[in-house]
This record gives structure tokens, C-alpha cells and sequence, in this order.
């Protein structure tokens, strides 16, 4: 589990067999469980017959039984705690275990040295069961990457390694494989599993034209695609990435935990030492033996292994968790981060709306025709790959000359502005006109709109219509029953469109009319006006939403369709596109949360209770053994609650 590769001083036991999710071995419950039942077995033989056994020359059969069940459950803690001391690295929970057992050895406590061991081999044991259930949520989008491709060349298709195609190659997709890589259908449909990448279980139908993503199932037709990314720009790709690297990012209680397990350890073993050695010294009557049995008891119960594999554990759970439902969470500091958030920021385009656009209306001006006005319009925006450029273009049914077009500029933020047939062409927002000293009749016009203007003349406007995401009001009721106190919109759109999306959605305020720049300037101020203590996030997918979601407390990015930069910039991915997801993200941090504290709070308050009635001599052994493993098992599962969630 690599969330624990950083707690060099305090759970090195776990740091040399928990590799990250790409290269750890299969769990294998009967492997693991052959030790632990031959142990419990010669431990039942020892206890049954203990006195036949101490009646042999030196109590030779009592060793040979309990030191031979000792050996079994703890060399791999013995041996451990003489690495890590070579290493310098003394005070950890393998050096508290084989200090508190070996004493029990040299007191003649055989039994309880055993038992030691055999339960804190059950917590690993229950702690290795929960990890493994976490780790198959995550493995289970591992597992979508594809093995090979269908590459064909000239008249025959070979089977190649997906690394090995390049862009504007072409590939075959039988029905049952997986789509290997990225690209455009250019022959044939099919129905395609997503649930892989999206979680949507309802299988979607393509056809020739549309896009598919590297992950997915093919289930019916042959596709003939064209490859638009190489495999490691896929979005497969960036997906594995992210999962892989997902539990490097340790929160702050993890952290905390790792600082405090650095500083409790090395006190507990001097505190254990002075119980050993001054009540015999100062207390007259008192005996060593007795003492250094509660020292003992002490060492045991105050082992932090409860807390360095419960925390861990509960962050993994809850990224493993939000996996299952499509949400990908880049590190477990950002689980924590969700919990702050009070206000929620989002993209209109793509993101609170579908992004598909149609043209709905053409309104003409000064002569100009319907026909005229989009004739002039496609071709203007013949170059560009803008949503509203591709709708255009395929409302118009004719074929597009580009030879006609020259002088070819996009304006940021404003538009486009061409010559087509020597006439020079503006194709923007009432800004782009505005800049060219241009009057359009009104610049009020619900919808997305796309003005023009010909050799100077204002000719028209041509309406694109964009329809809601099914949840995006539903999204926005949920995150203020879960108590976000504000929902954005920030906007390129008109002030009329905004306020049209806003009042459907419930929003609580939107800014219009923003150019890529105004974008961050605005969230700044919402930053600003919400002080330090509370967290604002981010929702965006399009590329000039990625300054935006890297200045965000939170990045959220919509994973199925938004741009590259918004993916790699973002620190939580949403695969269904799904604004209601953005709800569903900020609960799982808070569960996490929430069942993280409890552990710390239950097992630092049972430990606490223990190791007082260890040293007023309440306590035996064998109940700080089972107040230890208890107390690890409990934390393990109430972390394991996460996964539910």
C-alpha cells in the first residue's frame, strides 16, 4: 500500500511489501492463512499440554513448541525491526513488538509472546483483506487497458501492440474488444459498452463521424476507426496515470499521523523503561519481574499500528470509492480539501450544458439572405475547431471551398475575422463587432449567437442553440442539501444566456461575457470574498477553463469529453461528465474524513484506557494483545466503510 511509503518512522513494516497498485501481487487468502493456522495449532498443542511439556530436561518440549509458533508468526517483524535498526531507523512498531515479546520470552511468558504475534498477524491479515478490496475498485479501471490493435495496411490487418500506432493510422474493432486508442469512425456502427470509462452501465450507440476513447468495448458492429492520439496521449492512458499515482498525494491527518507516530513511539519506549526500572528502586517491596511485565503491557498496547494502517487505509478506501462511482481523485489531500469546499464555481459550456450545438435560427440584415449569411459564416469559420464553428459547418450541406478563404485570424475571446472572395469577414460576438465600430441592431439575443458582418456592414446573425445536461439542475439542488453555500457560473456567453441558464438551474450568481483572462480575474475575486478557512472549487472542461481549475482550492474537470489541459490540470476527474457527480465527490470526502478522525479518536482513547490500567496492574498480557489487535481490527473495518459510500 504506497500510501505508506512515506512513514519511515513509525510503520516500516509495511514500506517493504507494499509496492504501488501497478506491480503488487494478487492477495492470496489460503497462502496467508497457512502460517497463521499452523501457529494457532502448535499454540493449542503448548497450552493443552504446558506442564508435560515443562516437565522436560530445561523445559526443552515448552521451547521447542512456543519458540518454533514464535518464530513462525514474528520472523517477518524480527526481521524487520533488525533491518530498519541497521538503518537507523529504530523506533518503529516492529521494534516495540520484538522488544515487548522478547521480554516476555526472558520471563518465562512463552504463551503471551506468541500470542503477540499471532494477533498482530490477524490484523495484517484483516488489514491486507480491506487494502485488497479497496485496490480492486482501482484495479478494475486498470484493467480496461487494451492489449492490442487490429492495424490495417493496404488490403491485410496485422495484430500490433497499441504503443506502436500512429496517428492517421487505421484500425479494426471486432465486436467483444476493446477500442485501443483514440479516433474518428470511418466505416461502420456499432452499440459501445463506456461503463469502463464513464460508469454508465447503458450501452450508447456511434456511428460514422463520432469519436471513441481508448478503454472502451465494442459490442456489436465492426468499426473502422481512425486514430486521432497516439496511446500515450489517449485518454486510457492519462487514466492509468492517474490511478497509479492516485495514493502518492497523502493528506494533512496523514501527515500529522506520520510526524506524531515519530515523536509517540521513542516516548512510550522510554516511558516503558522508567516503569521497569524506578517503581522497584523507590516502592519498597516491590519486584522487578512484576514491573517489567507492565513495562510489557505497556510496549504492547502503545504500538500505533492501529493508526498508521487504519489512516492510510480510510484514504485508500475513499479513493478506491469515488473510482467506483467515475470519479477519480488524484490524491488523498484532495479528499481532505473537498470537505472545506462552501462554494461551488462552474463552466457554463460543456460542463452545465451539453455542448452540442445546433443552429436554430438565422436572422438576416441589409439584404443579405439566409443562404448568403451561412455560405459567408462556414467559410469564416472553416479553420476553426470552436463547438459553434462544427455546428455551423454542419448546417451547412454544401462543400466548402477553402481555396476562397484567406487571410484566415482568430481573435480570442471576440471571433474570427477572414476573407472569403475578397470581402472581409467578421464572424463573432457583439465584443468583435463592438471592436470594429460596428452597430448591430440589438446585442441582446437569447442564445448562443454568432454575428456578422460583411466588408464593414453589419449582415446578420445566425442563433445556436445548447441544451442543458439532464442532472445539471439536480446537480446544483444537491450541493445545496449537502450544504455548499454558494453556486457560480462563469461564462463567454451573453448576459442574456447566462441569466436564461442561471434562473433554471437555481444558481446563485454567474458572470457573463468573460474572455479567458476575465475568467481567472473573477474567481480570484470569489477567492478573495470567501476568506481563508472555507474552499472553493472549480468545475470546468474546456482548455481555457485550465488556468481556472489550477487555481481552484479544488479542480474538478469533466473527464469524458473536456479538453487534455482540463484533465491533466484538475485534481478530481468526473468519467461520466455528470455535473451531479460534483455532489457525490464532496460526500465521499467528508465520509473519509469523518471515519479517519474516528479512528484516531477511538484508538488514541482505548490506548490511553489501557496503558493506564497496564501500569496500575489491572491489565495482564494477553488483554493488552487483545486491546492492540482489537483495536487495529475495529479502525481497519470502520475505514473499510468507506467503499460503500
Amino acid at each position: 500500500m504506497n500510501t505508506q511509503s512515506e512513514s519511515q518512522g513509525c510503520c516500516s513494516c509495511h514500506q517493504d511489501n507494499k509496492p504501488n497498485s501497478n506491480s503488487t501481487p494478487e492477495f492470496d487468502l489460503k497462502e496467508e492463512l497457512l502460517p497463521i493456522i499452523a501457529v494457532v495449532l502448535l499454540l493449542v498443542i503448548g497450552l493443552i499440554f504446558q506442564e508435560q511439556l515443562q516437565a522436560t530436561p530445561y523445559s526443552i518440549g515448552e521451547y521447542l513448541v512456543f519458540i518454533s509458533a514464535y518464530i513462525l508468526s514474528g520472523w517477518t517483524v524480527l526481521a524487520k525491526a533488525g533491518r530498519n535498526i541497521l538503518r537507523g531507523r529504530i523506533f518503529d512498531e516492529n521494534f516495540l513488538m520484538t522488544i515487548a515479546t522478547l521480554g516476555a520470552i526472558a520471563i518465562h511468558q512463552l504463551p503471551e509472546a506468541v500470542g503477540v504475534m499471532l494477533f498482530y498477524q490477524i490484523g495484517e491479515l484483516v488489514q491486507e483483506l480491506a487494502v485488497s478490496r479497496s485496490r480492486r475498485s482501482i484495479k478494475s479501471l486498470l484493467e480496461i487497458r487494451p492489449d492490442t490493435a487490429n492495424l490495417k495496411v493496404n488490403d491485410s490487418v496485422k495484430k500490433v501492440s497499441p504503443e506502436t500506432v500512429n496517428i492517421g493510422d487505421i484500425i479494426l474493432v471486432k465486436p467483444g474488444e476493446k477500442i485501443p486508442l483514440d479516433g474518428e469512425i470511418i466505416e461502420g456502427n456499432s452499440q459501445i459498452d463506456t461503463s469502463a470509462l464513464t460508469g454508465e452501465p447503458v450501452p450508447r450507440s456511434v456511428k460514422v463521424g463520432e469519436t471513441v476513447f481508448a478503454g472502451m468495448i465494442n459490442k456489436t458492429g465492426v468499426l473502422t476507426v481512425k486514430v486521432s492520439k497516439t496511446f500515450g496521449e489517449s485518454s486510457i492512458a492519462k487514466i492509468l496515470n492517474l490511478v497509479e499515482n492516485a495514493s502518492s498525494k497523502k493528506a494533512k491527518t496523514e501527515k500529522f499521523i506520520t510526524r506524531f507516530a515519530q515523536y509517540y513511539t521513542p516516548v512510550v519506549v522510554f516511558l516503558s523503561l522508567a516503569v521497569a526500572l524506578l517503581p522497584p528502586l523507590f516502592i519498597p517491596g516491590e519486584t522487578s519481574a512484576e514491573w517489567v511485565y507492565r513495562a510489557l503491557i505497556l510496549l504492547v498496547i502503545s504500538c500505533p499500528c492501529g493508526l498508521v494502517i487504519s489512516i492510510p487505509l480510510g484514504y485508500f478506501g475513499g479513493i478506491g470509492g469515488a473510482a467506483k462511482n467515475g470519479i477519480l481523485v488524484k490524491g488523498a489531500t484532495f479528499l481532505d480539501t473537498l470537505t472545506a469546499v462552501k462554494i461551488v464555481v462552474f463552466d457554463k459550456t460543456g460542463t452545465l450544458t451539453k455542448g452540442i450545438f445546433k443552429v436554430s435560427k438565422i436572422v438576416c440584415k441589409n439584404s443579405f439572405t439566409e443562404t448568403e449569411l451561412l455560405k459567408l459564416a462556414v467559410h469564416a469559420e472553416s479553420h476553426s475547431n470552436h463547438p459553434i464553428a462544427q455546428s455551423i459547418r454542419e448546417a451547412y450541406s454544401q462543400e466548402i471551398d477553402d481555396k476562397i478563404v484567406s487571410d484566415y485570424e482568430e481573435i480570442a475571446g471576440h471571433g474570427i475575422k477572414a476573407k472569403v472572395k475578397n470581402q472581409v469577414i467578421l464572424a463573432g460576438n457583439d465584443r468583435l463587432l463592438h471592436r470594429e465600430n460596428i452597430n448591430p441592431d440589438s446585442c441582446n439575443v437569447a442564445g448562443t449567437v454568432v454575428h456578422l458582418a460583411v466588408d464593414g456592414q453589419y449582415a446578420g446573425y445566425i442563433v445556436i442553440a445548447d441544451e442543458l445536461k439532464e442532472d445539471a439542475a439536480e446537480a446544483i439542488y444537491s450541493l445545496k442539501q449537502i450544504g455548499i453555500e454558494q453556486t457560480i457560473m462563469l461564462t463567454g456567453d451573453n448576459k442574456t444566456v447566462a441569466q436564461s441558464v442561471a434562473e433554471k438551474l437555481g444558481l446563485d450568481r454567474y458572470f457573463a461575457e468573460l474572455l479567458p483572462e476575465d475568467k481567472v480575474d473573477s474567481f480570484e475575486e470569489i477567492i478573495h470574498k470567501t476568506g481563508a478557512k472555507n474552499k472553493v472549487a472549480f468545475v470546468g472542461d474546456g482548455i481555457n477553463d485550465a488556468p481556472v481549475i489550477a487555481r481552484a482550492d479544488v479542480g474538478i474537470a469533466m473527464g469524458g469529453l473536456g479538453s487534455d489541459a482540463a484533465i491533466e490540470t484538475a485534481d478530481i476527474v468526473i468519467m461520466t461528465d455528470a455535473p451531479s457527480k460534483v455532489a457525490e465527490a464532496i460526500k465521499i470526502g467528508r465520509k473519509t474524513h469523518k471515519i479517519v478522525w474516528q479512528n484516531i479518536l477511538f484508538a488514541l482513547g482505548i490506548k490511553g484506557l489501557f496503558i493506564l490500567l497496564g501500569v496500575i496492574g489491572i491489565a495482564t498480557l494477553w488483554e493488552a494483545v487483545f486491546a492492540d489487535v482489537g483495536v487495529a481490527l475495529l479502525a481497519i473495518l470502520n475505514a473499510s466503510r468507506v467503499l460503500r459510500t
